[in-house]
C-alpha cells in the first residue's frame, strides 16, 4: 500500500490561491477515481474537485473557509501500490497511540515492608438532583392529589401545564412551587422560556464573494439614486397579447426582455452609463455592446449572470436566453464567462419587491436599474382618479462619472419606452 498526495489543482487561468468552501469526504471514506471531493472557489467562479485515484482517505488538507495555493496538498489518499508519496506521511496524520502508564509493585521483602497507604477520607456526596419533570401526552389528565388540586384551583393554576416530576408525571406540591415561580401562574397564559443559544457561522465561499463585492461597492462608489412612477398598463397588455399569439411556440416573456430592450434603446442615446469605470487607472471603458448582467438568487448565493449582446437579439432571443442563464446559474452549471463582462445591471425582487429601493451597483460598472413591485394604484387624470397599474424603476448611479441630468435624462428615457412600448420597436 502507498500513499497519493493529490494537490489542488489549476482551476483557472491565472488563478494563484481558490477558497476552500466544502469537503465531501472525511478520513476514513471510501473514494474511487472521479468522485467529488471536495468544492473551491475562485475570484470567478466554484469548482468541484474530483478524485485522481480510488482508495481510503487518510488526511483532509485543509479547512472550510482555508485559502489554499495552486499546487498546496488537498487530500492524502491510501491506495494499492507505491502511490506518489511516503508513507510516512500516513503516520502522521494520525497521531500515534499513547501507552497506558503502568504501576509495578517493588519486588522482594521491600515490596512487604511497605506500609499499606491509608483509605483516602470519602468524599461529601452531592444532594441528589430533582427528578426531571416527565413530559405528559396532549389531552392526557394531569395527576395530582386532592392537596395539589386544591391549591392549583387558589393559585389560579392550570395543571394540565405544570410539568410533573413523580411516578407517571404526578404533579408534586413542590412542581406547583417552581411554576409558580417560574412566572406561569395564570390559567391560561403563554409562557416562553428564553433562548440563549448562539450559533456560529462561517462566512465562506459564495457569501464571503458577495460580501466583499458589496463592501468594495460601497466603499468606492458614491451612489446616487433615482426613484420613478411607470405607468405599466400598455406594456403588460402587450406582453399577454403577444405571450398568447406565441404560446408553446417561443419563450414566455416577461417584464425583463422589455426592460432590456427599453435599456439598449437608452444607452444608445446615452452611451456613457453603458460603460465600466476602471477607477484605478482612472479609465472610463464605454462599450458598443450592451452586456446586461441579472442579478439571480441560487441556492449558493446572489449570481449576475450576464446576457451578452443584448442589442443584437430579438425580444425572444433574450426572453430565452435569459431563462437559460438563470436556470444554469442556480442548478450550477454556469460558465465562468457567463458570469462576467457585464456593462448595466437589472435587479429585481420580483412579487416580493417593495415600494423603492436603492440598488447597489456592480462594481466596476457605472449604473444599475432597479425594478420593484407592480401594484394597482389611484392616479390622477386631471378630472378624477383612476385605478392603473403602477410600478417604480430604482436606478443607481456612480456620481464619480454619471452626472445627476444625466441619470435623470436616462431614467425618464426609461419611463417612456415601458409607459409607450410600441416605441420599443420602431427602429430609429
Amino acid at each position: 500500500m502507498g500513499v497519493f498526495a493529490m494537490r489542488l489543482p489549476d482551476v483557472g487561468e491565472g488563478i494563484a490561491e481558490a477558497e476552500l468552501t466544502e469537503w465531501h469526504v472525511k478520513p476514513g471514506d471510501i473514494v474511487r477515481e472521479d468522485d467529488i471531493l471536495a468544492a473551491v472557489m475562485t475570484d470567478k467562479a466554484a469548482v468541484e474537485v474530483p478524485s485522481a485515484v480510488s482508495g481510503k482517505v487518510l488526511e483532509l488538507g485543509g479547512e472550510i473557509g482555508q485559502m489554499m495555493a495552486i499546487g498546496s496538498v488537498l487530500i492524502r489518499i491510501e491506495v494499492e501500490g507505491e502511490g506518489n508519496e511516503s508513507a510516512d506521511a500516513a503516520a502522521q496524520a494520525e497521531p500515534a497511540p499513547q501507552p497506558k502508564a503502568e504501576t509495578r509493585p517493588e519486588a522482594g521483602a521491600a515490596a512487604a515492608e511497605q506500609p499499606a497507604p491509608a483509605p483516602e477520607p470519602a468524599a461529601p456526596v452531592p444532594p441528589a438532583a430533582p427528578a426531571a419533570p416527565v413530559p405528559r401526552a396532549n389531552g392526557t389528565k394531569p395527576l395530582a392529589s386532592p392537596s395539589v388540586r386544591a391549591r392549583a384551583r387558589e393559585e389560579g393554576v392550570d395543571l394540565r401545564q405544570v410539568p410533573g416530576s413523580g411516578p407517571g408525571g404526578r404533579i408534586s406540591h413542590d412542581d406547583l412551587d417552581s411554576w409558580i415561580a417560574s412566572g406561569g401562574i395564570q390559567q391560561g397564559s403563554v409562557t416562553r422560556g428564553r433562548n440563549t443559544g448562539v450559533e456560529e457561522v462561517r462566512v465562506v465561499g459564495m457569501r464571503r464573494k458577495i460580501a466583499e463585492k458589496m463592501a468594495l461597492s460601497k466603499r468606492q462608489i458614491p451612489h446616487i439614486t433615482i426613484v420613478e412612477e411607470v405607468e405599466m398598463g400598455a406594456l403588460e397588455d402587450l406582453r399577454a397579447a403577444l405571450n398568447k399569439k406565441h404560446e408553446g411556440e417561443r419563450p414566455k416573456l416577461t417584464l425583463l426582455p422589455f426592460l432590456m430592450r427599453a435599456i439598449v434603446e437608452a444607452v444608445r442615446e446615452q452611451p456613457a452609463l453603458n460603460a465600466r469605470f476602471d477607477d484605478e487607472a482612472g479609465v472610463i471603458h464605454r462599450h458598443g455592446g450592451v452586456h446586461i448582467g441579472v442579478a439571480t438568487q441560487t441556492p449558493q448565493g446572489l449570481n449576475v449572470p450576464v446576457l451578452h449582446h443584448a442589442e443584437a437579439n430579438s425580444l425572444w432571443d433574450n426572453a430565452g436566453e435569459l431563462a437559460r442563464l438563470a436556470e444554469a446559474a442556480r442548478d450550477g452549471s454556469i460558465q465562468r464567462a457567463e458570469l462576467t463582462g457585464g456593462t448595466i445591471t437589472i435587479t429585481s425582487l420580483g412579487p416580493l419587491g417593495a415600494i423603492a429601493t436603492t440598488p447597489i451597483i456592480n462594481h466596476p460598472e457605472v449604473a444599475i436599474v432597479g425594478v420593484n413591485k407592480m401594484q394597482i394604484r389611484p392616479v390622477w387624470d386631471g378630472q378624477q382618479f383612476r385605478p392603473r397599474k403602477m410600478m417604480n424603476i430604482s436606478c443607481s448611479f456612480d456620481h464619480r462619472v454619471i452626472d445627476g441630468w444625466d441619470a435623470a435624462v436616462f431614467v425618464q428615457k426609461l419611463k417612456s419606452l415601458l409607459e409607450n412600448p410600441a416605441m420599443l420597436f420602431v427602429e430609429g
